[in-house]
């Protein structure tokens, strides 16, 4: 080989390392030397495979990172059937509900700085709750026998309901086309299912919460998220629409349909366009490589390459269960953390989202995983179960 030849692969070799070096949200690793068996994250990667050929999804890209470290990172399918645009490690997902996470880091770092307290009522900050009402089974209207306060927002326990609830689809309580004030006056407007602290009723609180950290902080919702949380953590390519820089990248979601796959819009305002309500229950786009950063985050208890975001005890306070045994009862055993996500016994925690993504960490064996596509319904043939088995026996021992 001339030494001209020899040069360019050398120099191929160097971009191709460095490229991978920008591109990898944390150091690669081979599976086995942070105890997974490769041929089963194999088996993971062909039943993703599977599901696309069976026109079950379009495409999806999962990863899963053990002890610090990026052990798997695959893209199959499409994301856009039509187009037929290959989905790659980057491609950007609605993440809808996986943003209460998000939300719920940003309400803690002020909580931290003293600009609240968890059991303070939220109409100490937003007086408009202080004419919310609880509407008995009978129908009777009556004050709510306590206030919300901040912490019943965070674990679902202030008796607000669910976006698509019939109760507010009615009283047209969400938008993306209106403010967050509009939003807060829409939603004390509509009676509370019940008293506060009583039920879990997972709800529009995170979103809530996104309007508490504009008073909180004295600047809007997604100016506060990007400069204390998604830059910090190197984020990039997360927010609440798609930049033009990053449109080729957006996913689109699909439904079943007789011939196999139909592209839906859920929203009226596509992620496309920067949306009035800035919503922190649903509304961020994201990566997986993104989303791995800030579950990592969460592992290492609030720090990520030297960058603290939250101090360790609070994140741990986040993580476990908050609510009561007899709530929790009522969840067949699963309990809700102050992070917005289901804490199972085991100690294991994660979240989903309505169009078709999720993450788990497990920190006994400090191991992350995330599957991302863009499916309604969000699970089909029971897809997420199916590939986290598959994870799970990849650990070291398990037979190939």
């Amino acid at each position: 080989m001339t030494r001209t030849r020899l040069a360019l692969v050398f120099l191929v070799a160097l971009l191709g390392a460095t490229h991978a070096a920008v591109d990898d949200p944390l150091p690669r690793a081979a599976p086995e030397s942070v105890g997974l068996a490769t041929p089963r994250l194999r088996q993971a990667t062909d039943l993703l495979n599977q599901f696309v050929a069976e026109h079950k999804i379009a495409g999806a890209v999962a990863a899963v990172a053990r002890r610090g470290k990026l052990a798997y990172l695959e893209a199959v399918g499409f994301q856009n059937l039509d187009a037929r645009t290959p989905m790659e490690a980057r491609s950007i997902f609605r993440i809808y509900s996986m943003t209460k996470s998000v939300t719920a880091v940003a309400v803690m770092l002020l909580q931290e700085e003293g600009r609240f307290s968890l059991q303070d009522p939220v109409s100490k900050y937003l007086p408009e709750f202080r004419r919310v009402m609880v509407r008995d089974a009978d129908g009777t209207m009556r004050a709510p026998s306590r206030q919300i306060t901040v912490e019943d927002l965070l674990l679902h326990t202030s008796g607000l309901s669910h976006r698509t609830s019939e109760l507010y689809r009615r009283a047209e309580v969400r938008s993306r086309a209106i403010t967050l004030p509009r939003f807060i006056d829409n939603i004390v407007r509509a009676p509370l299912m019940e008293d506060p602290h009583t039920a879990f009723r997972y709800s529009e609180a995170t979103t809530v919460l996104g309007r508490l950290v504009e008073i909180w902080s004295g600047t809007t919702f997604d100016a506060f998220l990007d400069e204390r949380v998604l830059r910090p953590l190197k984020m990039t390519d997360t927010g609440f629409w798609a930049r033009p820089d990053q449109r080729a990248r957006l996913t689109q979601v699909y439904s079943p349909a007789a011939a196999g796959l139909t592209p839906i819009e859920i929203e009226t305002v596509p992620f496309t366009e920067r949306p009035t309500l800035i919503e922190g229950a649903v509304g961020l786009v994201s990566t997986v490589p993104d989303y791995l950063r800030f579950s990592q985050m969460l592992l290492n208890k609030g720090e990520l390459d030297g960058v603290r975001i939250l101090k360790s005890a609070d994140v741990e306070r986040m993580i476990v269960n908050g609510l009561p045994d007899a709530i929790v009862k009522t969840r067949n055993g699963v309990g809700w953390g102050l992070a917005n996500v289901n804490v199972a016994a085991d100690g294991e925690y994660g979240w989903d989202g309505t169009a078709g993504t999720i993450f788990w960490i497990d920190p006994r064996t400090e191991t992350i995983v995330i599957l991302m596509t863009q499916s309604s319904p969000p699970n089909p043939d029971s897809l997420r179960q199916k590939f986290k088995a598959l994870v799970q026996q990849a650990s070291s021992g398990a037979s190939p």
